[in-house]
């Protein structure tokens, strides 16, 4: 039928399959040639049904990001998985690999669904803004409900094969070769008379329960956790005509519903959040044809909520990692911390006891850096402090075998001077983890100046195994992250002494979107660390770079935050809910007070102003320092590193979405009513006054 589609009959049977590298995409040329060959197929007699297969490693992965953001091309999809529905010979879809997206609305438009074992399905369509554009809103409650539609549509999250069956997506799990399994179920179709099954005429799974009230928990649900979403809520209305409206009506509602996603401002930002995750892990001056280390085992030094956190990164991927400590008895409460953080999971029900088991045999406990003689990889990961840091490398250059990648997971540090206390710089790099490690997506791969270039390499590649997004940064106090989250919380505190609280302050950005507002943020990681930080910088600051005191008197008040039961909120015991501290008020006047500020009402968009463009305005100048080679790679930081809520696309997308001549100007005027810290960046003027925007660079 055409270069990536063909048609092919053996006896009664119709193949069709689909060839279109790397991930069988549904462009325009796949389109139309499933839709000739189910026409031709429907129009030759000889055929009694019909099988789609696909080659490669995977059934149709979903959209052709190609065609993203261009003018449609016909046919649609709608049209064409309206068309395999219709028609009247039973059709088998043969899915492995992954069915996702549009790849799952034309599984469910044929009549019978089989796959391998190791298959799963999914409609992700939400995580770009939109949603299930071709049906499946309406199809997939008819084959499982809506309850279990609305998890599936509103969350994005595939399922596996072995859910699907037992949820009806799919009618029988094979092995083997995928079209014999195929021909071999529309043969049986055929000997045991069974005709076309379509999923848009059934009912069942609609009647008799109260889908209104599902729906209307559905909406109360993703109101609370992600306040404001866009396409979530039209997700759940789509569902809704499922059981409200005839298929054809809701079709159409589901169309209509798709083009108000298509529009949304979030969608926008979501695909560039997609397109710049993909994007960050080329370096523009590192040539493709870097060779790259051979990573088979690991070793990390020091077996804290950190080290424990990375060897498990290791341990979950199948690489053996040593757990390097000072002692036997600290050697065991290492080990205990892992078994204990993989026994949570456990709990949960995402990892079987047996692969926590096996994952377990993966990681051994040591005491002496000899036995590190022969690991490939070696993460430091101890306390914070350079004369620590040294004592670890200078033994590590001792001990390693040569050509062994020597890994700081520094958060701050000069790893310059890191990689001097070694014989070998070219073979230090930062790989800098977000805690907990074996959570947070988010990697920092940190180039000194003589980090070699297949050193950086075969960082970036092993971040990608580690199942991480890894950015490439450069050595400056904080590199991208946390250098900008500084600038994020002095002000955030800032604005305590100028009359906020922190419920006021936090709640402001939670409804932006942030995972979690500053002074939550700094309760759970203690307020220690960002005094230690901040005591460091007294040392080396100009006087007119001012600092608030807040958290100096708080932690002369004991209070350190989640840790101690007190800090910016106060927790119960076993307890992680912050609640007002009583406490409070009085340090805040005292600091308002001692710094000469009458407390005064802020609103919600003058806080959001004073934290988000310090934020931008120390990207501007991380950009034009070369620290971050492109703006977007500080928005996949952002998204995936600190909370920034994805459909607003990170903070140089969002100062963009702006416009940069209003957000300069507003740091100016921050500049002359606060000094020092809010001079305006010169990349951020220029640009501004060119009226053009980060996404140019």
């Amino acid at each position: 039928m055409s270069d990536v589609v063909t048609l092919e009959r053996q006896g009664a049977i119709a193949v069709v399959r689909v060839n279109n590298p790397p991930v069988n995409a549904l462009g325009i040329a796949v389109r139309e040639g499933l839709q000739d060959s189910f026409k031709a197929a429907e129009a030759d007699p000889q055929v009694k049904a019909i099988v789609l297969v696909c080659e490669g490693s995977t059934f149709i992965a979903g959209a052709d990001i190609k065609e993203f953001g261009k003018p449609p091309k016909s046919p649609g999809l709608p049209e064409v998985v309206s068309g395999i529905e219709a028609g009247s010979k039973p059709s088998v879809a043969v899915i492995h690999g992954t069915a996702l997206g549009g790849g799952l609305e034309v599984a469910v438009s044929c009549h019978y669904r089989i796959a391998l074992k190791s298959a799963k399905v999914g409609l992700p369509e939400v995580k770009l803004g939109l949603l299930p554009g071709a049906g499946g809103t309406q199809r997939l409650p008819r084959l499982v409900g809506v309850e279990k539609a609305l998890d599936m549509i509103v969350s994005g999250n595939p399922i596996s094969a072995s859910e699907a069956l037992e949820l009806g997506v799919i009618d029988e799990l094979v092995d083997g070769d995928l079209t014999a399994a195929g021909i071999a179920f529309a043969e049986k179709l055929i000997a045991d008379g069974k005709g076309a099954r379509r999923t848009g005429e059934r009912t069942d799974k609609l009647d008799g329960i109260d889908n209104a009230a599902l729906v209307a928990a559905k909406r109360a649900e993703v109101e609370k956790k992600t306040p404001g979403l866009f396409s979530p809520q039209r997700c759940i209305s789509a569902v809704e005509a499922s059981f409200t409206l005839p298929l054809e009506e809701g079709l159409k509602r589901e169309r209509e519903l798709f083009g108000e996603c298509l529009v949304s401002p979030q969608r926008s930002a979501l695909v560039h959040a997609f397109f710049t995750e993909r994007l960050a892990s080329k370096i523009d001056d590192l040539p493709k044809d870097t060779p790259v280390r051979e990573i088979n085992s690991a070793a990390v030094i020091g077996g804290g909520t950190m080290g424990v956190g990375i060897a498990l990164c290791f341990a979950n991927v199948g690489i053996p990692v040593k757990i390097l400590e000072v002692s036997d008895e600290a050697m065991d409460k290492a080990m205990e911390r892992c078994r204990d953080t993989y026994m949570m999971s456990v709990k949960r029900g995402s990892l079987t006891e047996d692969a926590m088991n096996k994952r377990l045999t993966l990681v051994e406990g040591v005491t002496d850096y000899a036995d590190l003689s022969g690991v490939d990889l070696v993460v430091e990961a101890v306390f914070e402090e350079m004369g620590v840091k040294q004592k670890v490398f200078e033994a590590l250059d001792t001990h390693c075998k040569p050509g062994a990648i020597l890994a700081s997971n520094t958060s701050s540090l000069d790893l310059n001077q890191i990689a001097e206390f070694t014989k070998r710089p070219q073979d230090v790099v930062g790989l800098h983890f977000f805690s907990p490690a074996n959570v947070m997506r988010l990697l920092e791969v940190v180039r000194g100046e003589k980090t070699a270039n297949d050193v950086l390499a075969t960082a970036m590649a092993i971040g990608k195994k580690l199942k991480k997004v890894a950015v490439p940064v450069g050595v400056c106090d904080g590199f991208v992250g946390n250098r900008m989250v500084f600038q994020y919380g002095r002000e955030s505190e800032f604005l305590l002494e100028e009359g906020a609280t922190p419920a006021q302050v936090d709640g402001a950005l939670r409804k932006f979107g942030m995972a979690m507002g500053p002074f939550a943020m700094r309760d759970l990681s203690g307020l220690d660390i960002g005094l230690s930080i901040r005591t460091r910088q007294r040392q080396t600051l100009p006087a007119e770079f001012k600092l608030p005191t807040i958290l100096d008197k708080m932690a002369a008040a004991g209070m350190l935050g989640q840790k101690t039961g007190k800090g910016f909120y106060v927790y119960e015991k076993g307890s992680r809910t912050p609640l007002n501290n009583p406490e409070l008020p009085a340090i805040l006047e005292a600091a308002s007070k001692e710094q000469g500020i009458e407390r005064r009402e802020l609103t919600d968009e003058y806080i959001l102003e004073r934290t988000l463009f310090a934020l931008i305005n120390e990207g501007a100048k991380i950009l034009e320092e070369g620290i971050a080679q492109r703006s977007s790679d500080i928005d996949v930081i952002y998204i995936n590193g600190y909370g920034f809520p994805a459909h607003q696309g990170g903070p140089m997308f969002y100062a963009d979405s702006l416009g940069l001549d209003h957000v300069y100007n507003r740091i100016c005027e921050f500049h002359k009513q606060h000094g020092a810290w809010w001079k305006p960046a010169p990349l951020l003027e220029k640009l501004a006054k060119e009226g053009r925007k980060f996404a140019d660079l």
